[in-house]
């Protein structure tokens, strides 16, 4: 399902790369997963088959395992909102109650892994986010403690960039970002340790935050799924190169094989979208020790 009409019953309030949200009233919003797949800022012409799911079950268990407050809103959507059972089809099991707080414009992003733009930036200058690191670190390194490297929240078409801690400092308060800056680093950090377990690497993720009425940090968005974060696995880890990741690397190398990344309008063939699919059950099942039933 790669697209929802709910017909005016809620209206549409944005559709990003994934998720379409809906506004159910000034305080809530309906967050809706499709199967919708990105790579290189580009949406697919076709979608991975109840990705949509597994991305909503995946940050619903986070969000119950990490200890900070979240924007869920508890409760069963179709009991709470009767006129949205004719859309069950298409809500049932990738739809979300959240609460509409104001969003803190940072892409938080935490790297416990040197790997992507972080190993490029520093091969290329000896820094990560414009933060002077050692030499001689070699490609996808454990950073011990790992490091908070924010980039900006680009509106929808446009790419964020990424930026220093002095930087978002001066974009949202240094008081502010110092309490992101070290609830996201103890979040990473618990998480990285409880997947460790699980023989999974988180090398890095991406978390969003809001500020609640009285201005607590509440966590937002999606929490580390394999849209959001780089999961390696640990038993073919390897430091000095880069490593196979639970997300779209097979859709990334067929687009880049066949020369079509970037363009708009392709549609990925059968054995990429089941091979990418299989990834995300996989990093599904591995974290939550559930079996993914469609």
């Amino acid at each position: 399902m790669t697209s929802t009409n709910l017909e005016g019953t809620f209206p549409l309030i944005a559709r990003g790369k994934v998720r379409d949200i809906y506004q159910v009233d000034p305080s809530t919003l309906l967050f809706v997963a499709t199967d919708r797949i990105s790579a290189y800022d580009v949406i697919m012409a076709n979608g991975i088959p109840a990705k949509g799911k597994i991305l909503t079950k995946l940050s619903e268990f986070w969000f119950d395992f990490l200890p900070i407050a979240n924007h869920l809103v508890p409760g069963d959507i179709f009991a709470k909102y009767p006129q949205l059972e004719p859309y069950r089809a298409q809500l049932a099991g990738r739809a979300l109650l959240v609460r509409k707080l104001k969003l803190i414009p940072l892409e938080v992003i935490v790297r416990g892994y040197i790997t992507g733009s972080g190993w490029k930036e520093y091969v290329r200058s000896g820094t990560v986010h414009g933060k002077k690191l050692p030499e001689g670190i070699q490609e996808s390194l454990k950073l011990e403690p790992p490091i908070f490297t924010p980039s900006t929240k680009a509106e929808q078409g446009e790419h964020d960039e990424n930026i220093s801690k002095e930087q978002a400092d001066e974009i949202v308060g240094k008081e502010l970002c110092d309490r992101v800056e070290k609830i996201a680093v103890e979040l990473y950090t618990r998480a990285r340790d409880y997947a460790a377990t699980k023989g999974i690497i988180i090398a890095d993720t991406k978390f969003e935050f809001g500020l609640d009425e009285d201005d607590n940090i509440v966590l937002v968005d999606e929490v580390l799924t394999p849209d959001s974060s780089r999961f390696w696995n640990a038993a073919k880890y390897e430091v000095g190169k880069g490593q196979e990741s639970y997300d779209k690397q097979f859709l990334r190398d067929w687009l880049t094989e066949t020369g079509v990344a970037g363009k708009d309008g392709v549609a990925m063939p059968e054995d990429i979208v089941t091979k990418t699919k299989e990834k995300y059950v996989e990093a599904y099942e591995s974290l939550t020790g559930e079996k993914w039933v469609d």
